[in-house]
């Protein structure tokens, strides 16, 4: 098990935005973490990766607890926060290299991470080029790049194909699917195709509360007991909790 979450509560002041929040996530597993905005994805995301604490609560990254042992856990997570910084300055190629180095790798090893990146991220043709003349899509696309440089056994992303084209995101698609194979992957989304395309399992969120966990075919099972589809069960699900 890489990803273990258990009993995750997170306040901000006297406001519950994570209530008693657990979950798992296997190698092989993709997770589409979902709910309305303001659900509680982002923070939860942010303490699952480490960027900030619980309130209360564990999280272990393939069995070691985040708080007590943070740049062992670390070291196995790659995060895709929703708008991740960039070095405007530095070519494609150059950030990557300096990403590489901050996890320890250098000489011939380093030359094959950012190479391998680059490729599986379809980044050749921008490798050389400022980050900030880039577009929004190499932008995202120079994001997701970094965080799988150093093959972590936990990959946490939010909203990985935003802004990205129809190509584009087949593409990225078909890249998050090839490192389920040795990764266990968090993708919170707003875009349900997502889930229907990449995701083996749902987490829906609604008000820090979890409406549901489990198999997308569970999922869409209760869509097609409804006789609608997944957006229609969506609204079915969280209309009435937000109110």
């Amino acid at each position: 098990m890489m990803i273990e979450a258990e009993h995750l509560f997170k306040r901000y002041g006297t406001r519950l935005v994570v209530d008693d929040l657990s979950l798992r996530v296997n190698v092989g597993d993709v997770l589409g973490f979902i709910g309305p905005n303001g659900a509680g994805k982002t923070t939860t995301m942010k303490m699952i990766s480490g960027v900030m604490p619980p309130y209360a609560g564990k999280v272990r990254i393939d069995g070691i607890d985040i708080e007590a042992e943070p740049r062992l856990a670390k070291s196995r997570i790659g995060f895709l926060p929703e708008n991740a910084p960039l070095h405007m300055t530095m070519t494609v190629r150059a950030f990557l290299a300096y990403t590489g180095r901050l996890h320890g790798f250098s000489g011939r090893e380093l030359a094959r991470r950012v190479d391998r990146a680059i490729e599986r991220c379809a980044l050749k043709e921008a490798a050389g080029q400022e980050i900030e003349s880039l577009s929004k899509g190499y932008k995202r696309r120079v994001c997701l790049a970094q965080s799988i440089l150093h093959d972590p056994k936990a990959l946490i992303m939010d909203e990985p194909t935003d802004g990205l084209d129809p190509n584009q995101k087949r593409q990225i698609r078909e890249l998050i699917l090839s490192l389920k194979e040795e990764t266990a992957v968090i993708i919170s989304t707003h875009i349900l195709e997502e889930v229907d395309a990449v995701c083996s399992r749902v987490f829906l969120l609604c008000k820090g509360k979890t409406l549901f966990d489990g198999a997308k075919d569970e999922f869409r099972a209760k869509a097609d007991a409804l006789h609608t589809d997944l957006a229609g069960l969506f609204a079915v699900m969280t209309e009435g909790e937000q109110a």
